[in-house]
């Protein structure tokens, strides 16, 4: 089982270097088209002004590409944290309140329940709110007509579970049991990478992701993580 992780992170370290190591020189692309656009982007002449076009397309297939290899990074590193004691809803309150101006341009009610009462938990506050940050952008995804979205804590035994309940378009059976799946998507563009780097994360923490969902019935999302009296044995 050793010898099974040690070869895992020397592919996943190896890996996130390969994606660093192309990120250099796609920056460097991107920013001399940045700076042809500039000098194309003021031609009346026809033929430049294709040429401008054919600018923008690689300008943006390296936006997608970066973001493509940020997202890979991610999930790379997914399995390494660096836990400290942490407050589950301050943490929430602090990242909705972040993206509460998202959810009013996209007509999205965030209902709030959050229990007081939690106990503390082990966090690793970047690689939280990553995780979290994934989930709310499927929720705000999935209602592209507005809805509501309900963020609930609560106490279940020894463990800290959050739920996020939406009411978008929801999956079907066949989506649910690829969802975990590297690069598989169902967004045009899409990494496939957003989920199966949450899952990683959730799981380093020693906690475990749930989805139940129906089309058309919305979606509800139960994370759940150990609570520090439960890994301190107290």
């Amino acid at each position: 089982m050793t010898d099974l992780f040690t070869q895992y992170s020397e592919i996943a370290q190896l890996a996130g270097g390969l994606a660093h190591e192309i990120k250099n020189p796609l920056s460097t692309i991107r920013l001399n088209m940045d700076l042809l656009g500039e000098d194309l982007e003021e031609t009346d002449l026809p033929q430049l002004r294709r040429a401008m076009q054919r600018v923008d397309i690689v300008k943006r297939e390296c936006v997608r590409l970066e973001d493509f290899l940020n997202h890979f990074i991610q999930f790379a590193k997914a399995h390494k944290l660096e836990t400290a004691p942490g407050d589950i809803n301050k943490e929430l309150r602090y990242i909705l309140d972040l993206h509460r101006p998202k959810w009013l341009d996209g007509n999205i009610e965030v209902i709030e329940y959050l229990d007081a009462s939690l106990p503390t938990v082990l966090l690793d506050e970047r690689s939280f709110h990553c995780a979290i940050l994934n989930l709310l952008l499927n929720a705000q995804q999935s209602m592209p007509d507005g809805g509501s979205l309900v963020v609930r804590t609560r106490t279940i035994g020894d463990e800290v579970a959050i739920d996020f309940i939406d009411t978008g378009i929801g999956m079907d059976a066949k989506t649910l049991e690829h969802l975990f799946d590297i690069f598989y998507s169902t967004k045009r563009g899409g990494s496939g990478l957003g989920l199966p780097t949450t899952k990683k994360i959730i799981e380093a923490h020693g906690g475990s992701i749930l989805f139940q969902s129906e089309p058309t019935r919305g979606t509800q999302v139960t994370v759940k993580f150990p609570s520090l009296a439960r890994i301190t044995g107290t």
